[in-house]
């Protein structure tokens, strides 16, 4: 449906709760006349496309409120939502930018659309507040954007939201160690480097294991242990060594190998008990375990015993 400035211009329907007191029923809307100030319609369309983003399901309605959707209403005001790609496309690299994931995003402008609709299937006697919502509601439906619409907006956000993914660094929020898939890279680099010089990774490097268990009446405390089992990994391999976390109950660290590795393992052992005794619940309940583990010979079965360590 294509939708022109003038379909806001007029408009086309109040809502009371935000025009502070609506018309009566059968009052014709009022049109908005030449000499009034530019800012009337779009003020008046950024009210009721909030009004209906919000009844529509926008979860935070101070989350709602950015710069962006003023470039819209003037947009639309100007050339009709047909006309506002670039206000739309600012909108939705804001959108993302701010955390708003894609489904309200474009939630959002299906809101904006149902009030165009409304607004321009409105001839009659002004429809009362819950009226005007019910048929925003019906009207705004994701699936009946305009296709265009649609793949600008979906474009525009994820732009901005696989930046972000990229920019983001793959560690993991409860330890703070990287992930498995970091540790997969990490290795194939290794078994890269020692393919070129001939040699033999596991010459080279062993994997220093630490894996965690507990009571079946006591997995709560399996994230605390996790945080402390880290945080004794990174004091004791404070070094270049590579760490990452490995499922729910294992970390390990990639450490070169040398006459330190038995001495830095009985180390971890005895740090760990240590940490785990502050915690009487923890000491009860749980254990540590310090493995040394030699790598395989290439980097697919290297990958194969990261999973294996992780099922544990």
């Amino acid at each position: 449906m294509d939708v022109s400035a003038g379909d806001v211009q007029g408009v086309p329907f109040a809502l009371p709760d935000e025009q502070g007191g609506g018309s009566g029923p059968g009052r014709q809307p009022q049109a908005v006349q030449g000499t009034r100030s530019e800012r009337e319609p779009q003020a008046a369309l950024r009210r009721r496309w909030r009004t209906a983003s919000l009844a529509c399901g926008w979860r935070f309605p101070d989350d709602w409120d950015v710069a962006e959707v003023d470039l819209v209403c003037s947009a639309v005001a100007r050339s009709g939502l047909d006309g506002a790609g670039a206000a739309l496309v600012a909108l939705a690299h804001a959108r993302a930018a701010a955390g708003t994931g894609l489904e309200e995003t474009l939630g959002d402008l299906a809101a904006l659309h149902g009030v165009l609709q409304v607004g321009a299937g409105t001839s009659a006697g002004e429809p009362s507040h819950a009226d005007t919502l019910d048929a925003i509601a019906e009207a705004a439906d994701v699936d009946a954007l305009p296709t265009r619409l649609l793949r600008i907006v979906a474009v525009a956000w994820a732009e901005v939201a696989l930046n972000d993914v990229g920019a983001t660094e793959v560690h993991d929020s409860l330890t703070g160690l990287p992930t498995q898939a970091y540790l997969r890279t990490r290795l194939a680099e290794l078994y890269r480097e020692a393919a070129r010089d001939g040699v033999c990774v596991a010459e080279g490097h062993v994997l220093m294991v630490i894996s965690l268990g507990f009571d079946d009446t006591a997995v709560y405390l399996r994230p605390a242990g996790m945080i402390l089992a880290a945080d004794v990994l990174r004091q004791v391999f404070d070094g270049g060594e590579s760490h990452a976390v490995l499922g729910a109950s294992t970390v390990v660290a990639v450490v070169p190998r040398s006459d330190e590795v038995a001495r830095r393992a009985v180390r971890l052992r005895r740090d760990l008990t240590e940490r785990f005794a502050v915690d009487p619940q923890l000491a009860e309940a749980g254990s540590a375990r310090v493995n040394v583990v030699r790598l395989p010979s290439s980097h697919d079965d290297a990958c194969d015993l990261l999973e294996s360590l992780a099922a544990r």
